[in-house]
């Protein structure tokens, strides 16, 4: 029952875990291949084979710090999670990239209220993967 803060049509959701390790370049490649990853079906049902470029769709990001989570033992260590005043900032610039490099009115974020992203009809599957290439091990 909580407040809904921001929709998408169809489109894609980006649980970005931003980590201590994440750098401008890093961020520039997040944004290609956030743009540019084929999950989309084409016009004849071939799946995986068009971008959310490709098929004009929007794009709602949500910063997700519990992506960066180690478990030490039990509990949960999110030491590699880049402190929130800096994730703040990489964030909003995550978001500023990605509407240079796309058409802005389709790009979601917080400032419009990032929300929780359900599945719509025909949607992709949600994909779980780092795409820093200094996140991963």
């Amino acid at each position: 029952g909580g407040e809904q803060i921001s929709a998408i049509g169809r489109g894609i959701c980006v649980l970005l875990g931003i980590s201590l390790e994440d750098t401008q370049k890093e961020l520039e490649h997040m944004v290609r291949k956030v743009l540019n990853l084929r999950v989309f079906e084409d016009e004849g049902g071939k799946h995986w084979s068009k971008s959310v470029m490709d098929k004009q769709y929007e794009v709602l990001c949500v910063s997700q710090f519990t992506l960066q989570c180690v478990l030490k033992g039990n509990k949960p260590d999110f030491h590699l999670a880049m402190p929130a005043e800096q994730a703040e900032g990489f964030y909003n610039s995550f978001l500023e990239q990605l509407r240079r490099a796309y058409r802005p009115e389709l790009i979601k974020g917080r400032g419009e209220g990032a929300g929780r992203c359900g599945r719509g009809e025909g949607d992709r599957p949600p994909l779980r993967r780092r795409l820093s290439r200094a996140g991963r091990r």
